[in-house]
């Protein structure tokens, strides 16, 4: 496994093309608004230690950080759910490994299953895949959202063709492709990109049932940097302004500009019968994943009994009573989670899936649960979560005096101190350059309608009239 340093370093040697507020971008690694994003990434090689940070491949019997491992076990998933709610209290932000983490193991499921239909050398092409990934223990960018165009058609159905990801030509030797894939979660932190269709298809979609992997520095891709709620703060130097000190997230428009994608490396072509499948598994694994939102959860949560605290205010009963619906709100999702691991079950291939069902209703709750947070945070906290001076005023030889008398709370707790919880629960729950906590809550994996059109699709109505019609009588 590689360490946190070599995880950097090996950042250095890709040559992306990346655009940044309209200027081409030499420096990633180091640049103020990327570093945090990185540290973020970094910390999953710090931590990979011990049973649930770590796993045993199934290919080699070596050890390897669980963000490149492969479902064995119901445990195996309970041990991901435990990962990502550590993650997220350590880092207080996204980590950008649970997408490629969670497209690895959709892949090991579904092109077993196309190879059993078909005949095809996907998953053998896989495997050898996987193991390249185990091996440099890489990071891998999930890219499944396209750009979508109007949403009343389908893809073969746009104006522009390029509106979905698809094959533009066949090569002896690979594919050519064209598109682009939106919101692209640490991708200037990744290896690699594994890209996998965003929706169901037909026949005439069939260009675009495509999946495949290509190190992220290819030829044709250019990065298009995303703006963040109050980015340039990072770039004011090191001030406690930004809120999280050590950690935060990106993303970029991803475009593939005629990108060759060679055949070893394509895994779904045109099984266009496919598509839905392999998007289901995706976002089943991708909302079991956002037991992360528990761990942010646990850092909001603390923070806001600090600041309760502070302000003198952490025995007022209404207090005390939203602290405990901040964590037994908190710990739902962490249950969610746990259930659809705990209830999973093998696929032909060997790979354990979830619990579909549970792990839609999983990210449900993190579509409305964080917003709840957020709220009761911003309520204890006080209106000084929108309009706290700055640093900069703090530290002023002739101002600076006046923030530290009119900024203090409780006697013996330094205006300093105050300021820096505040802070911290603003970038929380309103951005400051994190957009992983709320609109991500809302939107990754998929916005609060698709879980729901899942849990109506997989619940069993009937099953429940039939025990509820038992019991009264009634044939």
């Amino acid at each position: 496994m590689k360490t946190k340093q070599e995880y950097i370093d090996s950042l250095r040697r890709l040559n992306f093309e990346v655009y940044m507020f309209g200027e081409l971008m030499t420096d990633i690694v180091d640049h103020p608004l990327v570093r945090p994003s990185m540290n973020a990434v970094a910390a999953t090689y710090e931590l990979a230690q011990g049973e649930i940070m770590t796993a045993t491949s199934h290919l080699t019997g070596k050890r390897i950080n669980r963000f490149t491992h492969i479902h064995q076990s119901a445990a195996d998933l309970v041990q991901k759910s435990r990962m990502g709610r550590l993650m997220g209290a350590y880092t207080g932000t996204c980590f950008q490994r649970c997408a490629g983490m969670d497209a690895l193991n959709t892949l090991s499921v579904v092109t077993y299953d196309i190879d059993r239909k078909h005949g095809t050398p996907y998953y053998e092409r896989f495997l050898k895949y996987l193991r390249y990934v185990q091996d440099e223990d890489l990071v891998c960018d999930a890219a499944m959202t396209d750009s979508k165009g109007d949403r009343r058609l389908r893809p073969a159905q746009q104006a522009d063709p390029d509106l979905y990801l698809h094959v533009v030509r066949e090569e002896e030797d690979g594919i050519v492709v064209r598109g682009a894939k939106l919101h692209q979660t640490g991708a200037l932190n990744s290896h690699e990109i594994i890209v996998v269709p965003t929706r169901a298809m037909r026949e005439e979609d069939k260009d675009y049932a495509i999946s495949f992997a290509i190190p992220s520095d290819s030829k044709g891709i250019v990065y298009i940097y995303g703006r963040q709620p109050s980015d340039t703060r990072k770039l004011e130097g090191k001030t406690f302004d930004v809120g999280n000190l050590f950690y935060g997230g990106h993303e970029c428009l991803m475009v593939f500009d005629d990108v060759f994608v060679p055949w070893e490396r394509v895994f779904m072509y045109r099984e266009y019968e496919f598509a839905a499948g392999l998007v289901e598994k995706f976002a089943s694994y991708h909302r079991q994943s956002y037991a992360c939102k528990s761990g942010m959860g646990d850092v909001l949560i603390g923070a806001t009994q600090t600041i309760a605290e502070y302000n003198g205010i952490a025995d007022a009963p209404h207090v005390r009573d939203k602290i405990v619906e901040m964590n037994h709100l908190n710990e739902t999702i962490f249950c969610c989670s746990l259930a659809c691991a705990y209830e999973g079950a093998a696929e032909p291939s060997g790979t354990y899936y979830v619990n579909s069902l549970m792990a839609n209703i999983t990210k449900l709750h993190v579509t409305q649960v964080p917003y709840e947070l957020a709220r009761m945070a911003q309520e204890i906290t006080g209106g000084a979560v929108v309009t706290l001076p700055s640093e900069k005023d703090f530290r002023h030889p002739r101002i600076g005096k006046y923030v530290a008398k009119y900024m203090k709370g409780v006697e013996g707790v330094s205006a300093e101190d105050r300021m820096r919880v505040i802070r911290l629960i603003e970038g929380l729950t309103m951005g400051l350059g994190a957009v992983c906590y709320l609109p991500e809550s809302m939107h990754g994996a998929g916005s609060p309608q698709a879980q729901r059109i899942m849990i109506a699709r997989q619940t069993n109505l009937k099953m429940k009239q039939k025990a509820a019609l038992r019991l009264c009588g009634v044939e």
